[in-house]
């Protein structure tokens, strides 16, 4: 069975829900999950409201960082057994869920790694973009180098 039981990018609403119940497994002692929210605010500014963007192969380079972290876990001998990630597109405003990943193994310590790495590793190798309008009316790209 492949441990990668859910992966995508939404429009519309992302529900806890369904990633956590992804991951659900009978092997599992511990499940980790992480929900990121749009904040009021960012480096000293008041956020309005922001939009996310993706490149056409995000969710192939989604799937990408999963693997690689599934095959790490196994090869350490501490597998995980599934992991899930979806991330929202479009116009979101304060308070809405922007991505949502869990992972599910023996023990906590597995889960709790698989999911902070889960997160780290797709914000920092996912071509998602972040365009954030401010209440002094300036806009912010995040994420485009």
């Amino acid at each position: 069975m492949d441990p990668i039981t859910l992966v995508g990018l939404r429009a519309t609403p992302l529900a806890i829900d369904d990633v956590v119940s992804a991951v659900d497994d009978p092997r599992a002692g511990g499940t980790a999950f992480f929900v990121g929210t749009v904040r009021d605010h960012d480096h000293g500014r008041g956020v309005t409201a922001l939009s996310y963007s993706a490149h056409p192969r995000a969710e192939a380079d989604m799937r990408r960082v999963m693997e690689k972290i599934v095959a790490d876990t196994s090869r350490d001998g501490r597998p995980v057994w599934r992991v899930a990630a979806l991330h929202r597109v479009g116009d979101l405003e304060i308070g809405d869920i922007a991505v949502a990943v869990a992972a599910s193994a023996a023990h906590r310590e597995e889960a709790f790694d698989a999911c902070r790495r889960l997160i780290d590793d797709i914000k920092a190798e996912v071509p998602i973009w972040k365009h954030q309008s401010f209440t002094d009316g300036g806009t912010e790209w995040v994420g485009i180098d």
